[in-house]
C-alpha cells in the first residue's frame, strides 16, 4: 500500500475472495460467520484518507476479523453464535471495535466461535455454534480448531485476514492459537476493555490479538489498548500500557533472560515432548538462562474454585449485558436463554446440552460466601502463591509451558478431549500469556506459552519474538483430510 501497488480496496477484495474460496467452498473451514457488507466502502474511504493525509499507523487499511461476541454498531449482528441472539445489532460499538476503526483497520466480518464462548455444556464440541455450525482446523480438517475463539484462530491460520481479535476467559485465545499454528496474546486483565463484549466472567475475561507472526500480534495489540470509562478495570492500565508494542521486537531478546520451565505441564508422549525439549535447547543456545524446574506451588489446586467463580459471574455479567440490548431483544436474561434452547432443542442442542448454563442459573448473587471465598482463593493461589511466587523465588523474566498438545479429532459423541492446557495460571491471575508456534507432530501444530507478571506484555513480546525468529517453525496449512 505504501508503494501504491496495492490499496485497502484491492487487499480487502482479495481477502473477501479468499474467504469464499477457502471458507465457504473448497476445504470449507467455516470460520467466518458473517461478512461486513460495508467493508469495501470503508476501505475506499481509507484509501482516500491515505492519499490526502497519509496513513494513521500500522493498521491503516488492514483487513481484520473479529469474534462474534464483540459488539459492532453497523449492519452486522453480535450473537455469541447463539440463535437466541440472531438479529441482535448492538446499539453502539464495543471499545475494541471503536479502537480498530480509529486505527484505520477494515473490519471484514465476524468469526464463528464455540457458542456462548464455550460456556454452555459439559460435553461441548469446540468450534460449533447453533448459528455458525462447525469450524474446522485448516491443518487437518477432521481435527478440532479449539475454542472458544475457534473461528478467529482458523481464519488467521488459513490467511482469510491479516489478523483477528479473539476473547479469552481461560484458554480461548491461546488454545485455538496453538491448535491452528499461530501467535495469540492474552493480555493482562484490563489492558484491553471488555465493554461491549458478551461476557463470561469479569474477573478473567479479556480480548486479544491473534495473528500469524509476533510482529502482527504486537501491532494489533497496540491498537486495542486504552482506558475506557465503561470498563473500570482499564483504569489500572493507565501509565502501564504501551502505545507501540512493536518497539519490543528484539531478535536477541532471549540473551540473558531468566526463563522458568513449568515442568508439571510437560507431560506428553515422546514425539510431542521432543518438540518442547528442542524449544528449551534452542533458547539455551540463544543465551537464555533456563531455570528448570520452576513449577507453580498451586498447580492442580484451582479447578473447582475457578468454575465456581465463572458460574457465579456468568449469570450476573450475562444478565447485565442482555438487559442492555433493548426492548426488541429475543432474550433478556440467562433464564430466557435456557428456555429458548429448550424450545429450539433440535437446532441448538443436537450434539450437547446446556448443563453449564443451568448450573450458572442456579447460583445466587455475588455477595454469597461461596463466591467470595472462591474468588479470594483463585486470586491468592494464582498470584502471590502462584506466578508471582515462582518468579520472585527464581528472579524470572517469564515462565514457559506447552500451550496444549496437538489438536484432537472433532467428536460429537464425547465432546472435547483434554490435551493438556497450561492456560489456567495466567487466566485465573489475570496476567499476560503469549503462545508462539513451536513445532509440529503428524502435521499438527504445537504452541509454546510465555507468561509472567501483570503488564509484562513488553517483556513477553520480546522473548516470544526472539524465539519465533530463532526457530521459524510455522508452516502454512495444507487442508489435509487426515493427519500424517
Amino acid at each position: 500500500m505504501k508503494a501504491g501497488s496495492e490499496s485497502a480496496v484491492s487487499v480487502a477484495k482479495k481477502y473477501l475472495e479468499r474467504i469464499v474460496e477457502i471458507d465457504t467452498r473448497g476445504p470449507v473451514i467455516n470460520s467466518v460467520i458473517e461478512i461486513n457488507p460495508d467493508a469495501l466502502a470503508i476501505a475506499r474511504d481509507l484509501d482516500r484518507e491515505r492519499k490526502g493525509k497519509g496513513a494513521r499507523g500500522w493498521l491503516h487499511g488492514i483487513p481484520v476479523l473479529i469474534k462474534d461476541n464483540i459488539d459492532t454498531h453497523d449492519r452486522m449482528m453480535t450473537t455469541a453464535g447463539s440463535l437466541a441472539l440472531e438479529g441482535s445489532v448492538a446499539a453502539r460499538d464495543s471499545f475494541v471495535a471503536q479502537r480498530l476503526r480509529e486505527a484505520g483497520a477494515v473490519i471484514l466480518g465476524k468469526t464463528n466461535l464455540s457458542e456462548w464462548a464455550n460456556f454452555r455444556g459439559s460435553r461441548s464440541t469446540s468450534g460449533w455454534s447453533g448459528r455458525g455450525g462447525q469450524t474446522k482446523n485448516p491443518y487437518v480438517l477432521t481435527r478440532n480448531p479449539s475454542g472458544s475463539s475457534s473461528g478467529s484462530g482458523a481464519a488467521v491460520a488459513a490467511n482469510l485476514c491479516a489478523a483477528a481479535v479473539g476473547t479469552e476467559t481461560d484458554g480461548s485465545i491461546v488454545s485455538p492459537s496453538s491448535f491452528n499454528g499461530i501467535v495469540g496474546i492474552k493480555p493482562t486483565l484490563g489492558l484491553v476493555s471488555r465493554s461491549g463484549i458478551i461476557p463470561i466472567a469479569h474477573s478473567q475475561d479479556t480480548a486479544g490479538p491473534m495473528a500469524r507472526t509476533v510482529t502482527d500480534a504486537a501491532a494489533l495489540l497496540s491498537a486495542l489498548t486504552g482506558v475506557d470509562a465503561r470498563d473500570t478495570a482499564t483504569e489500572r492500565s493507565r501509565g502501564k500500557a504501551q502505545a507501540d508494542y512493536t518497539q519490543f521486537l528484539d531478535p536477541r531478546g532471549l540473551y540473558g533472560a531468566r526463563i522458568g520451565v513449568a515442568r508439571k505441564f510437560f507431560r506428553f508422549r515422546a514425539d510431542v515432548g521432543k518438540v518442547f525439549e528442542n524449544a528449551i535447547e534452542a533458547m539455551k543456545a540463544a543465551g537464555a538462562i533456563m531455570v528448570d524446574p520452576a513449577d507453580l506451588p498451586s498447580h492442580g489446586k484451582l479447578g473447582d474454585a475457578e468454575m465456581q467463580v465463572l458460574q457465579y459471574e456468568f449469570k450476573a455479567d450475562l444478565n447485565a449485558y442482555l438487559a442492555g440490548l433493548g426492548a426488541g431483544a429475543c432474550v433478556r436474561t440467562l433464564a430466557e436463554v435456557i428456555e429458548f434452547n429448550e424450545r429450539q432443542r433440535d437446532k441448538e442442542m443436537p450434539w450437547f446440552g446446556q448443563e453449564t448454563l443451568i448450573k450458572s442459573q442456579e447460583k445466587g448473587p455475588l455477595t454469597e460466601k461461596a463466591y467470595v471465598e472462591a474468588l479470594e482463593k483463585c486470586r491468592r493461589l494464582s498470584r502471590e502463591e502462584g506466578i508471582a511466587a515462582v518468579m520472585n523465588e527464581h528472579q524470572l523474566d517469564a515462565i514457559i509451558a506447552p500451550t496444549t498438545g496437538p489438536a484432537h479429532v472433532t467428536d460429537y459423541v464425547y465432546g472435547d478431549r483434554d490435551t493438556g492446557s497450561s492456560s489456567w495460571p495466567a487466566a485465573i491471575s489475570g496476567y499476560p500469556n503469549i503462545t508462539v508456534p513451536a513445532g509440529f507432530v503428524s502435521g499438527l501444530p504445537l504452541g509454546l506459552s510465555f507468561f509472567g507478571r501483570a503488564y509484562a506484555e513488553a517483556t513477553l513480546i520480546k522473548l516470544a519474538f526472539a524465539f519465533e525468529q530463532l526457530t521459524k517453525v510455522r508452516e502454512r496449512p495444507k487442508f489435509l483430510s487426515a493427519s500424517g
